[in-house]
């Protein structure tokens, strides 16, 4: 039966755009002005609950930030350069801790200057204060230690051939869990690339889940088993939960191990045949609520994403939500009697709201209330410490990422707590997705957002751009991209709608938000089915009447990139030009370690699949190119290795095709720096302009 969600709170759109209204400048957008949208990100209220701290992303340049409701942001830090990892408050709330360079740091919330807590030569990662402020739990070279904050003092508490991360501390301070595994650093010196340059890579064995004593002693490690252990969180001072899957990715337990008995009781189970495929983004690992009496996760054990809770001391899941709808990021109110998430219910999935479930002994499908509605997206939930408000994050069509509060209770007003959008970007002028769906070739219809420039004469002569999402498991949005990796792309399809094109940002096959069979169905044919989803974007662009058919360029980033390479090389004329950008060229390369499992879960082996994966290898076509092709790849890409497109533009070379490339010295997959990101802009403006030329400019149009 479906959940009846009734709502009780929503979120009008001139609300959330109340902090816009004042006058900004009318201009076209420019690609100065996309490098000065911010992202806003780790956002955590106060112990006492008076304020917000986040990190706020410009260009790479991250900084501190905290916002009380009604004034503006104040900073906090004025850093120039480098990434903050992690943000969390003091005990007593008198200052603000996170690493950055491998060191933590600290600063008053009242903006004095921020100073290290402590420099050393060695470099410390995932830095967890413990519960009473006194300490720091990380991770360095492979093992985890504890810091005295106050003294400096240090204790080694692991020495072992693996490498153990993420520490957790104990509700009592007593021990602390963290995740091991032996990671082993490869290196490929292939003959193409010559005697001096070398692609490393890392093996990775399936991780554990393990304890230590904060105060240094015996190592035990959890249920030692072929899958891989994660996410471990504590029930109560005793006990943790954590999520194990196995080696095939087709099992998923959430198990319950005493820390001190050693024994282990799975509290869920579930098979899939194909592969246990909820995203990471959706946060489906185990959540004990705060008093441990209950366990919260998600499964999609009926096709679709829900939220269940089940005892911690065992019995039948209980599912909270039901329906043709998906549910992410559950977060426990602070009384364990309520959990917060954001679910995409209604005609549109790219739309995402907030909704509350209330937990307690007839905890039951049925009872979901929503505290947001109305367009575009409010997600990942947090709840103030006393469990009045809830802190969330929202984007539409007028608005990038930022931060509203809104009362979890009463028919509230949410009330902005930032604005990202330089004051150099015309909200007015900003173009809305149409939600779509399209037949693909087997009859499946294909969901996708349409933006069409405004004022556009309906006349089958405007280029177009068809956009593919990357991750295998991501989705396009009701206005801007919830995450600052894709984010940025949306704000280039609003730089490239001024110019005059026509965009379609396609979720194919693979895609999330719609379902477990469309996530999964791409099942042993990735670049098959899901490609065919992608090219038929384009006889639905013709079907518009304002589209030229012969004016269409293709371009997408990671898996994106895989499918640009797949429409260049399978259908070599469909698409007039192309852009990869950090795309696989070749899944053969990922079935080793560390995207061994990943791979293996959708294709199979290589040996078992061979002609699948020779058939699914653009780098097996290249001589079928026959369009202008882009490659963008940073030399510091960890999720597909720069090899890839180095090993492409070779087979290119030697097939005597053209093909552009630009590198970016040490940068990452998803493109970061603002002088990689104004370069990276600008060669896509100048590829696609050359290659789809799009109408001249008219007095009235952007300059």
């Amino acid at each position: 039966m479906r959940t009846s969600i009734v709502v009780s709170s929503l979120v009008a759109a001139a609300v959330l755009s109340a902090s816009a209204q004042a006058p900004r400048r009318a201009a076209g957008i420019t690609i100065d002005a996309l490098l000065d949208i911010r992202h806003p990100s780790r956002a955590v209220w106060s112990p006492d609950g008076s304020q917000i701290a986040y990190v706020w992303d410009r260009g790479g340049v991250q900084n501190v930030y905290t916002s009380v409701p009604g004034a503006p942001p104040k900073a906090v830090t004025t850093f120039d350069a480098e990434l903050i990892d992690g943000l969390a408050w003091s005990h007593d709330g008198a200052k603000l801790l996170f690493a950055r360079g491998g060191d933590l740091w600290e600063a008053a919330p009242a903006g004095s200057e921020a100073r290290r807590v402590w420099t050393t030569p060695e470099a410390e990662a995932t830095i967890a204060v413990s519960p009473d402020g006194r300490r720091a739990a990380f991770e360095r070279a492979g093992d985890l230690w504890v810091r005295e904050l106050a003294s400096g003092a240090e204790t080694r508490l692991t020495s072992t051939a693996e490498s153990e991360s993420t520490p957790v501390w104990s509700p009592d301070g007593a021990h602390i869990a963290f995740t091991s595994a032996t990671v082993t650093r490869r290196q490929d010196t292939p003959e193409f690339s010559g005697a001096k340059l070398s692609f490393n890579w890392f093996e990775r064995t399936p991780s554990d889940v393990g304890v230590v004593p904060s105060s240094g002693g015996a190592v035990t490690i959890i249920g030692r088993t072929p899958g891989a252990e994660s996410s471990p969180k504590w029930v109560d001072a005793q006990r943790l939960v954590f999520q194990r899957i196995s080696p095939d990715l087709r099992t998923r337990e959430i198990v319950v191990a005493n820390v001190g008995s050693g024994q282990a009781q799975t509290l869920a189970r579930e098979q899939d045949d194909k592969w246990w495929s909820p995203p990471a983004s959706s946060r489906p690992e185990p959540d004990p609520s705060p008093d441990g009496q209950w366990i919260a996760f998600l499964s999609d054990r009926d096709g679709w994403d829900h939220l269940y809770v089940v005892r911690s001391a065992g019995g039948t899941p209980i599912p909270i939500t039901t329906g043709a709808y998906e549910v992410r990021r559950p977060r426990w109110a602070p009384d364990s009697k309520r959990i917060a998430f954001d679910v995409n219910d209604g005609s549109n999935p790219g739309q995402r709201h907030l909704a509350i479930a209330p937990i307690d002994d007839k905890a039951a499908t049925g009872r979901v209330a929503l505290v947001t509605g109305d367009r575009g997206t409010d997600i990942d939930a947090t709840w103030r410490p006393d469990g009045r408000r809830l802190l969330f994050q929202h984007t539409d069509s007028r608005s990038s990422a930022d931060l509203f509060v809104v009362d979890a209770a009463a028919h509230a007003t949410p009330e902005r707590l930032t604005d990202s959008l330089p004051p150099t970007i015309d909200r007015a002028s900003l173009v809305e997705p149409q939600f779509v769906r399209y037949a693909a070739p087997d009859g499946k219809q294909v969901p996708a957002f349409l933006f069409v420039p405004p004022d556009m004469a309906k006349t089958p002569t405007h280029p177009a751009v068809v956009w593919i999402h990357g991750d295998g498991t991501n989705e396009n949005y009701d206005g801007w991209h919830v995450e600052r990796n894709y984010a940025v792309y949306y704000s280039v399809h609003q730089y490239l709608l001024q110019r005059g094109y026509v965009v379609l940002a396609v979720d194919y096959r693979g895609s999330i938000g719609y379902g477990r069979a469309w996530r999964q169905g791409h099942y042993r044919d990735l670049g098959g089915r899901d490609y065919d989803d992608v090219a038929a974007g384009v006889a639905f662009l013709k079907s518009t009447g304002y589209v030229d058919a012969s004016r269409i360029g293709v371009w997408g980033l990671s898996y994106g990139g895989f499918m640009t390479l797949q429409a260049l090389t399978r259908t070599p004329e469909l698409f007039r030009c192309g852009i990869d950008v950090a795309g696989v060229d070749d899944w053969r390369d990922w079935h080793r370690d560390p995207d061994g499992p990943w791979i293996n879960a959708r294709m199979g082996s290589p040996q078992e699949n061979a002609e699948i994966y020779r058939r699914t290898a653009p780098i097996e076509r290249v001589n079928d190119i026959v369009q202008p092709l882009l490659v963008l790849h940073g030399t510091a890409d960890v999720n597909v290795p720069f090899y890839e497109s180095v090993r492409l533009v070779d087979a290119l070379v030697k097939a005597n095709k053209r093909v552009e490339f630009m590198m970016y010295p040490g940068e990452f997959h998803y493109f970061w720096r603002a002088h990689v990101l104004r370069d990276a802009w600008q060669q896509v403006d100048r590829f696609f302009a050359a290659h789809l030329a799009p109408p001249p400019r008219t007095p009235s149009s952007p300059q």
